[in-house]
């Protein structure tokens, strides 16, 4: 598809399909790419200010949670406003995010960490509002390909990410602050080629449906998951008490309801929302923390590596999205159900790999099988409920991102923290009474525990790392923090195991009405 050509306010506008698809590619590499650079710095942010890892963990959390309400909120507007003018405030946005990271120091760099990723985020959330429903309108009939296709960019953004943070920072020793701004190049070129191209509308958008037609579907089932990780943020970034949280989601929730006119919404789309909540948990959480763990269990260069590998990885399978779900009989389910046996596969030997040969082959198997899950997703929520405009997929790409930075990231710090802590206990309790962490560790509803000191722990595993010999005490402390990484991974695998389940389900459903078909 080389040309196309839409309604505007003025008349017919033609646009370029091709420019408008490479422009958001670029946007969303550089999201990718600033990803991968943190990811590789979380050591480095650990000794220098002393985080604990769920400490980390909430600070890349905040890297995923802006997104949500980027997305959420660029989703609802951008059929009214349009699609520049959301460009020119992401871009606005990543240029201060980076002001504010780099000024973290003294007592208010875990704020200035926190609120720098959540900046970020909120960039990128607005980016990928003004992409996705691009792409879905400009290739409406191929969009698992072309969908897959644009987010073919962030395993790129990575793979650009882990590069600079194994040039600039082991090769060249630089300080963090200069690895992180280097995304700003990317941003530097998708402002450029977005400047003044026309832009297309939606189906609603060309159908002029109210708002409140586009949110039938989504109804109050998929609100409850949006309200639900809304009050979730509100109680945990925002640290406003649980009754008035829980209090904002039910006001929101009860907003949707009079605005649909308490539609309850498709069941379908409910099951999709879910769905990509747990594959914004699994992949995102963690990508998160895979080279930091990777990392620890072999050396911090591998774990690099084995971050560039793959996201090589994904990056080549999703550009040929469209050929294997031709060969998976046209149906997306299908193709989502085998790639989630693959993924809960590798997670799991990944937890026991000790060569890098191993963690090789483990953790392309993990990257084949999560390649396709979050763009699939999209282009099935596009096939099935156009109606929606922008603003189912991008409530579903909310939903990802929220889930990845209040439930994956946080959730796998604080496992880390615990299964660490509890190895240590058992084997050495004088030990770990010496190196534990002042600052407990939480998690929903789970038990408080008391992690490892980041700064010590830190120290000890450089010493690992540059082979200086380990004393037996700080030797129970790196096998302590090797043995909660494995545990955490094992329990990860768990949810592309739950994803697996789903998707069969969905494979069922779809043969039981006839075949997947777009509507």
């Amino acid at each position: 598809m080389n040309a196309s050509v839409v309604n505007a306010a003025n008349g017919s506008v033609a646009v370029n399909p091709q420019r408008l698809l490479w422009a958001g590619w670029v946007a969303i590499l550089a999201g990718g790419m600033g990803f991968g650079i943190r990811g590789g710095i979380f050591n480095a942010w650990g000794a220098e200010f002393g985080f604990t890892a769920a400490q980390l963990g909430a600070i890349s959390g905040a890297g995923f949670s802006g997104f949500c309400f980027g997305i959420v909120l660029g989703g609802l507007i951008c059929d009214r406003i349009g699609y520049g003018k959301l460009v020119i405030g992401a871009f606005a946005l990543h240029l201060l995010s980076a002001i504010v990271t780099v000024s973290a120091g003294g007592t208010g760099a875990y704020a200035s960490l926190y609120w720098g990723m959540f900046i970020f985020s909120y960039a990128n959330g607005t980016l990928e509002a003004v992409a996705n429903p691009l792409v879905a309108t400009l290739f409406r009939h191929d969009r698992t390909h072309y969908l897959n296709l644009l987010h073919a960019s962030w395993p790129a953004g990575l793979i650009l990410g882990g590069l600079v943070g194994w040039g600039l920072g082991d090769l060249l020793h630089l300080s963090w602050r200069i690895q992180l701004v280097s995304y700003l190049l990317p941003t530097a070129i998708y402002g450029v080629m977005f400047f003044g191209q026309a832009m297309p509308q939606s189906q609603a958008s060309q159908q002029r449906l109210s708002l409140s037609d586009m949110f039938k579907d989504v109804g109050i089932l998929g609100s409850l998951i949006v309200c639900f990780l809304l009050a979730l943020f509100a109680q945990d970034a925002l640290g406003l008490p649980a009754v008035w949280a829980y209090g904002i989601g039910a006001v929101l929730l009860l907003g949707t309801g009079v605005l649909t006119r308490f539609s309850l919404g498709s069941f379908l789309l409910f099951v999709l929302f879910l769905t990509l909540g747990l594959v914004g948990a699994v992949e995102l959480g963690t990508d998160g923390w895979i080279q930091n763990i990777t990392g620890n269990l072999l050396t911090p260069g591998q774990g690099k590596l084995l971050f560039v590998l793959t996201s090589a990885t994904m990056f080549g399978l999703r550009l040929c999205a469209g050929s294997v779900e031709r060969r998976m009989g046209n149906s997306p389910p299908n193709m989502l159900f085998i790639c989630a046996l693959l993924a809960c596969a590798g997670l799991t030997l990944t937890s026991g790999i000790i060569t890098f040969a191993g963690a090789t082959c483990a953790l392309v198997l993990y990257a084949a099988g999560k390649s396709f899950f979050w763009a699939t997703l999209l282009a099935i929520a596009s096939d099935r409920f156009p109606r929606t405009g922008a603003i189912a997929i991008s409530l579903m790409g909310g939903i990802g991102m929220m889930s990845a930075g209040l439930l994956g990231t946080p959730g796998l710090g604080y496992a880390k923290d615990r299964f660490a802590a509890e190895a240590l206990r058992d084997q050495a309790p004088a030990v770990y009474e010496q190196y534990k962490s002042a600052t407990p560790s939480q998690f929903l509803y789970f038990r408080e525990v008391h992690g490892l000191d980041g700064k010590k722990l830190g120290e000890i595993q450089a010493q690992a790392a540059s082979g200086v010999p380990l004393s037996p005490e700080a030797r129970a402390v790196h096998n302590a923090g090797v043995s909660g990484d494995r545990s955490t991974l094992k329990v990860d695998a768990a949810i592309p195991a739950t994803l697996a389940a789903i998707f069969l389900g969905l494979a069922i459903y779809f043969r039981s009405i006839g075949g997947y078909r777009r509507l």
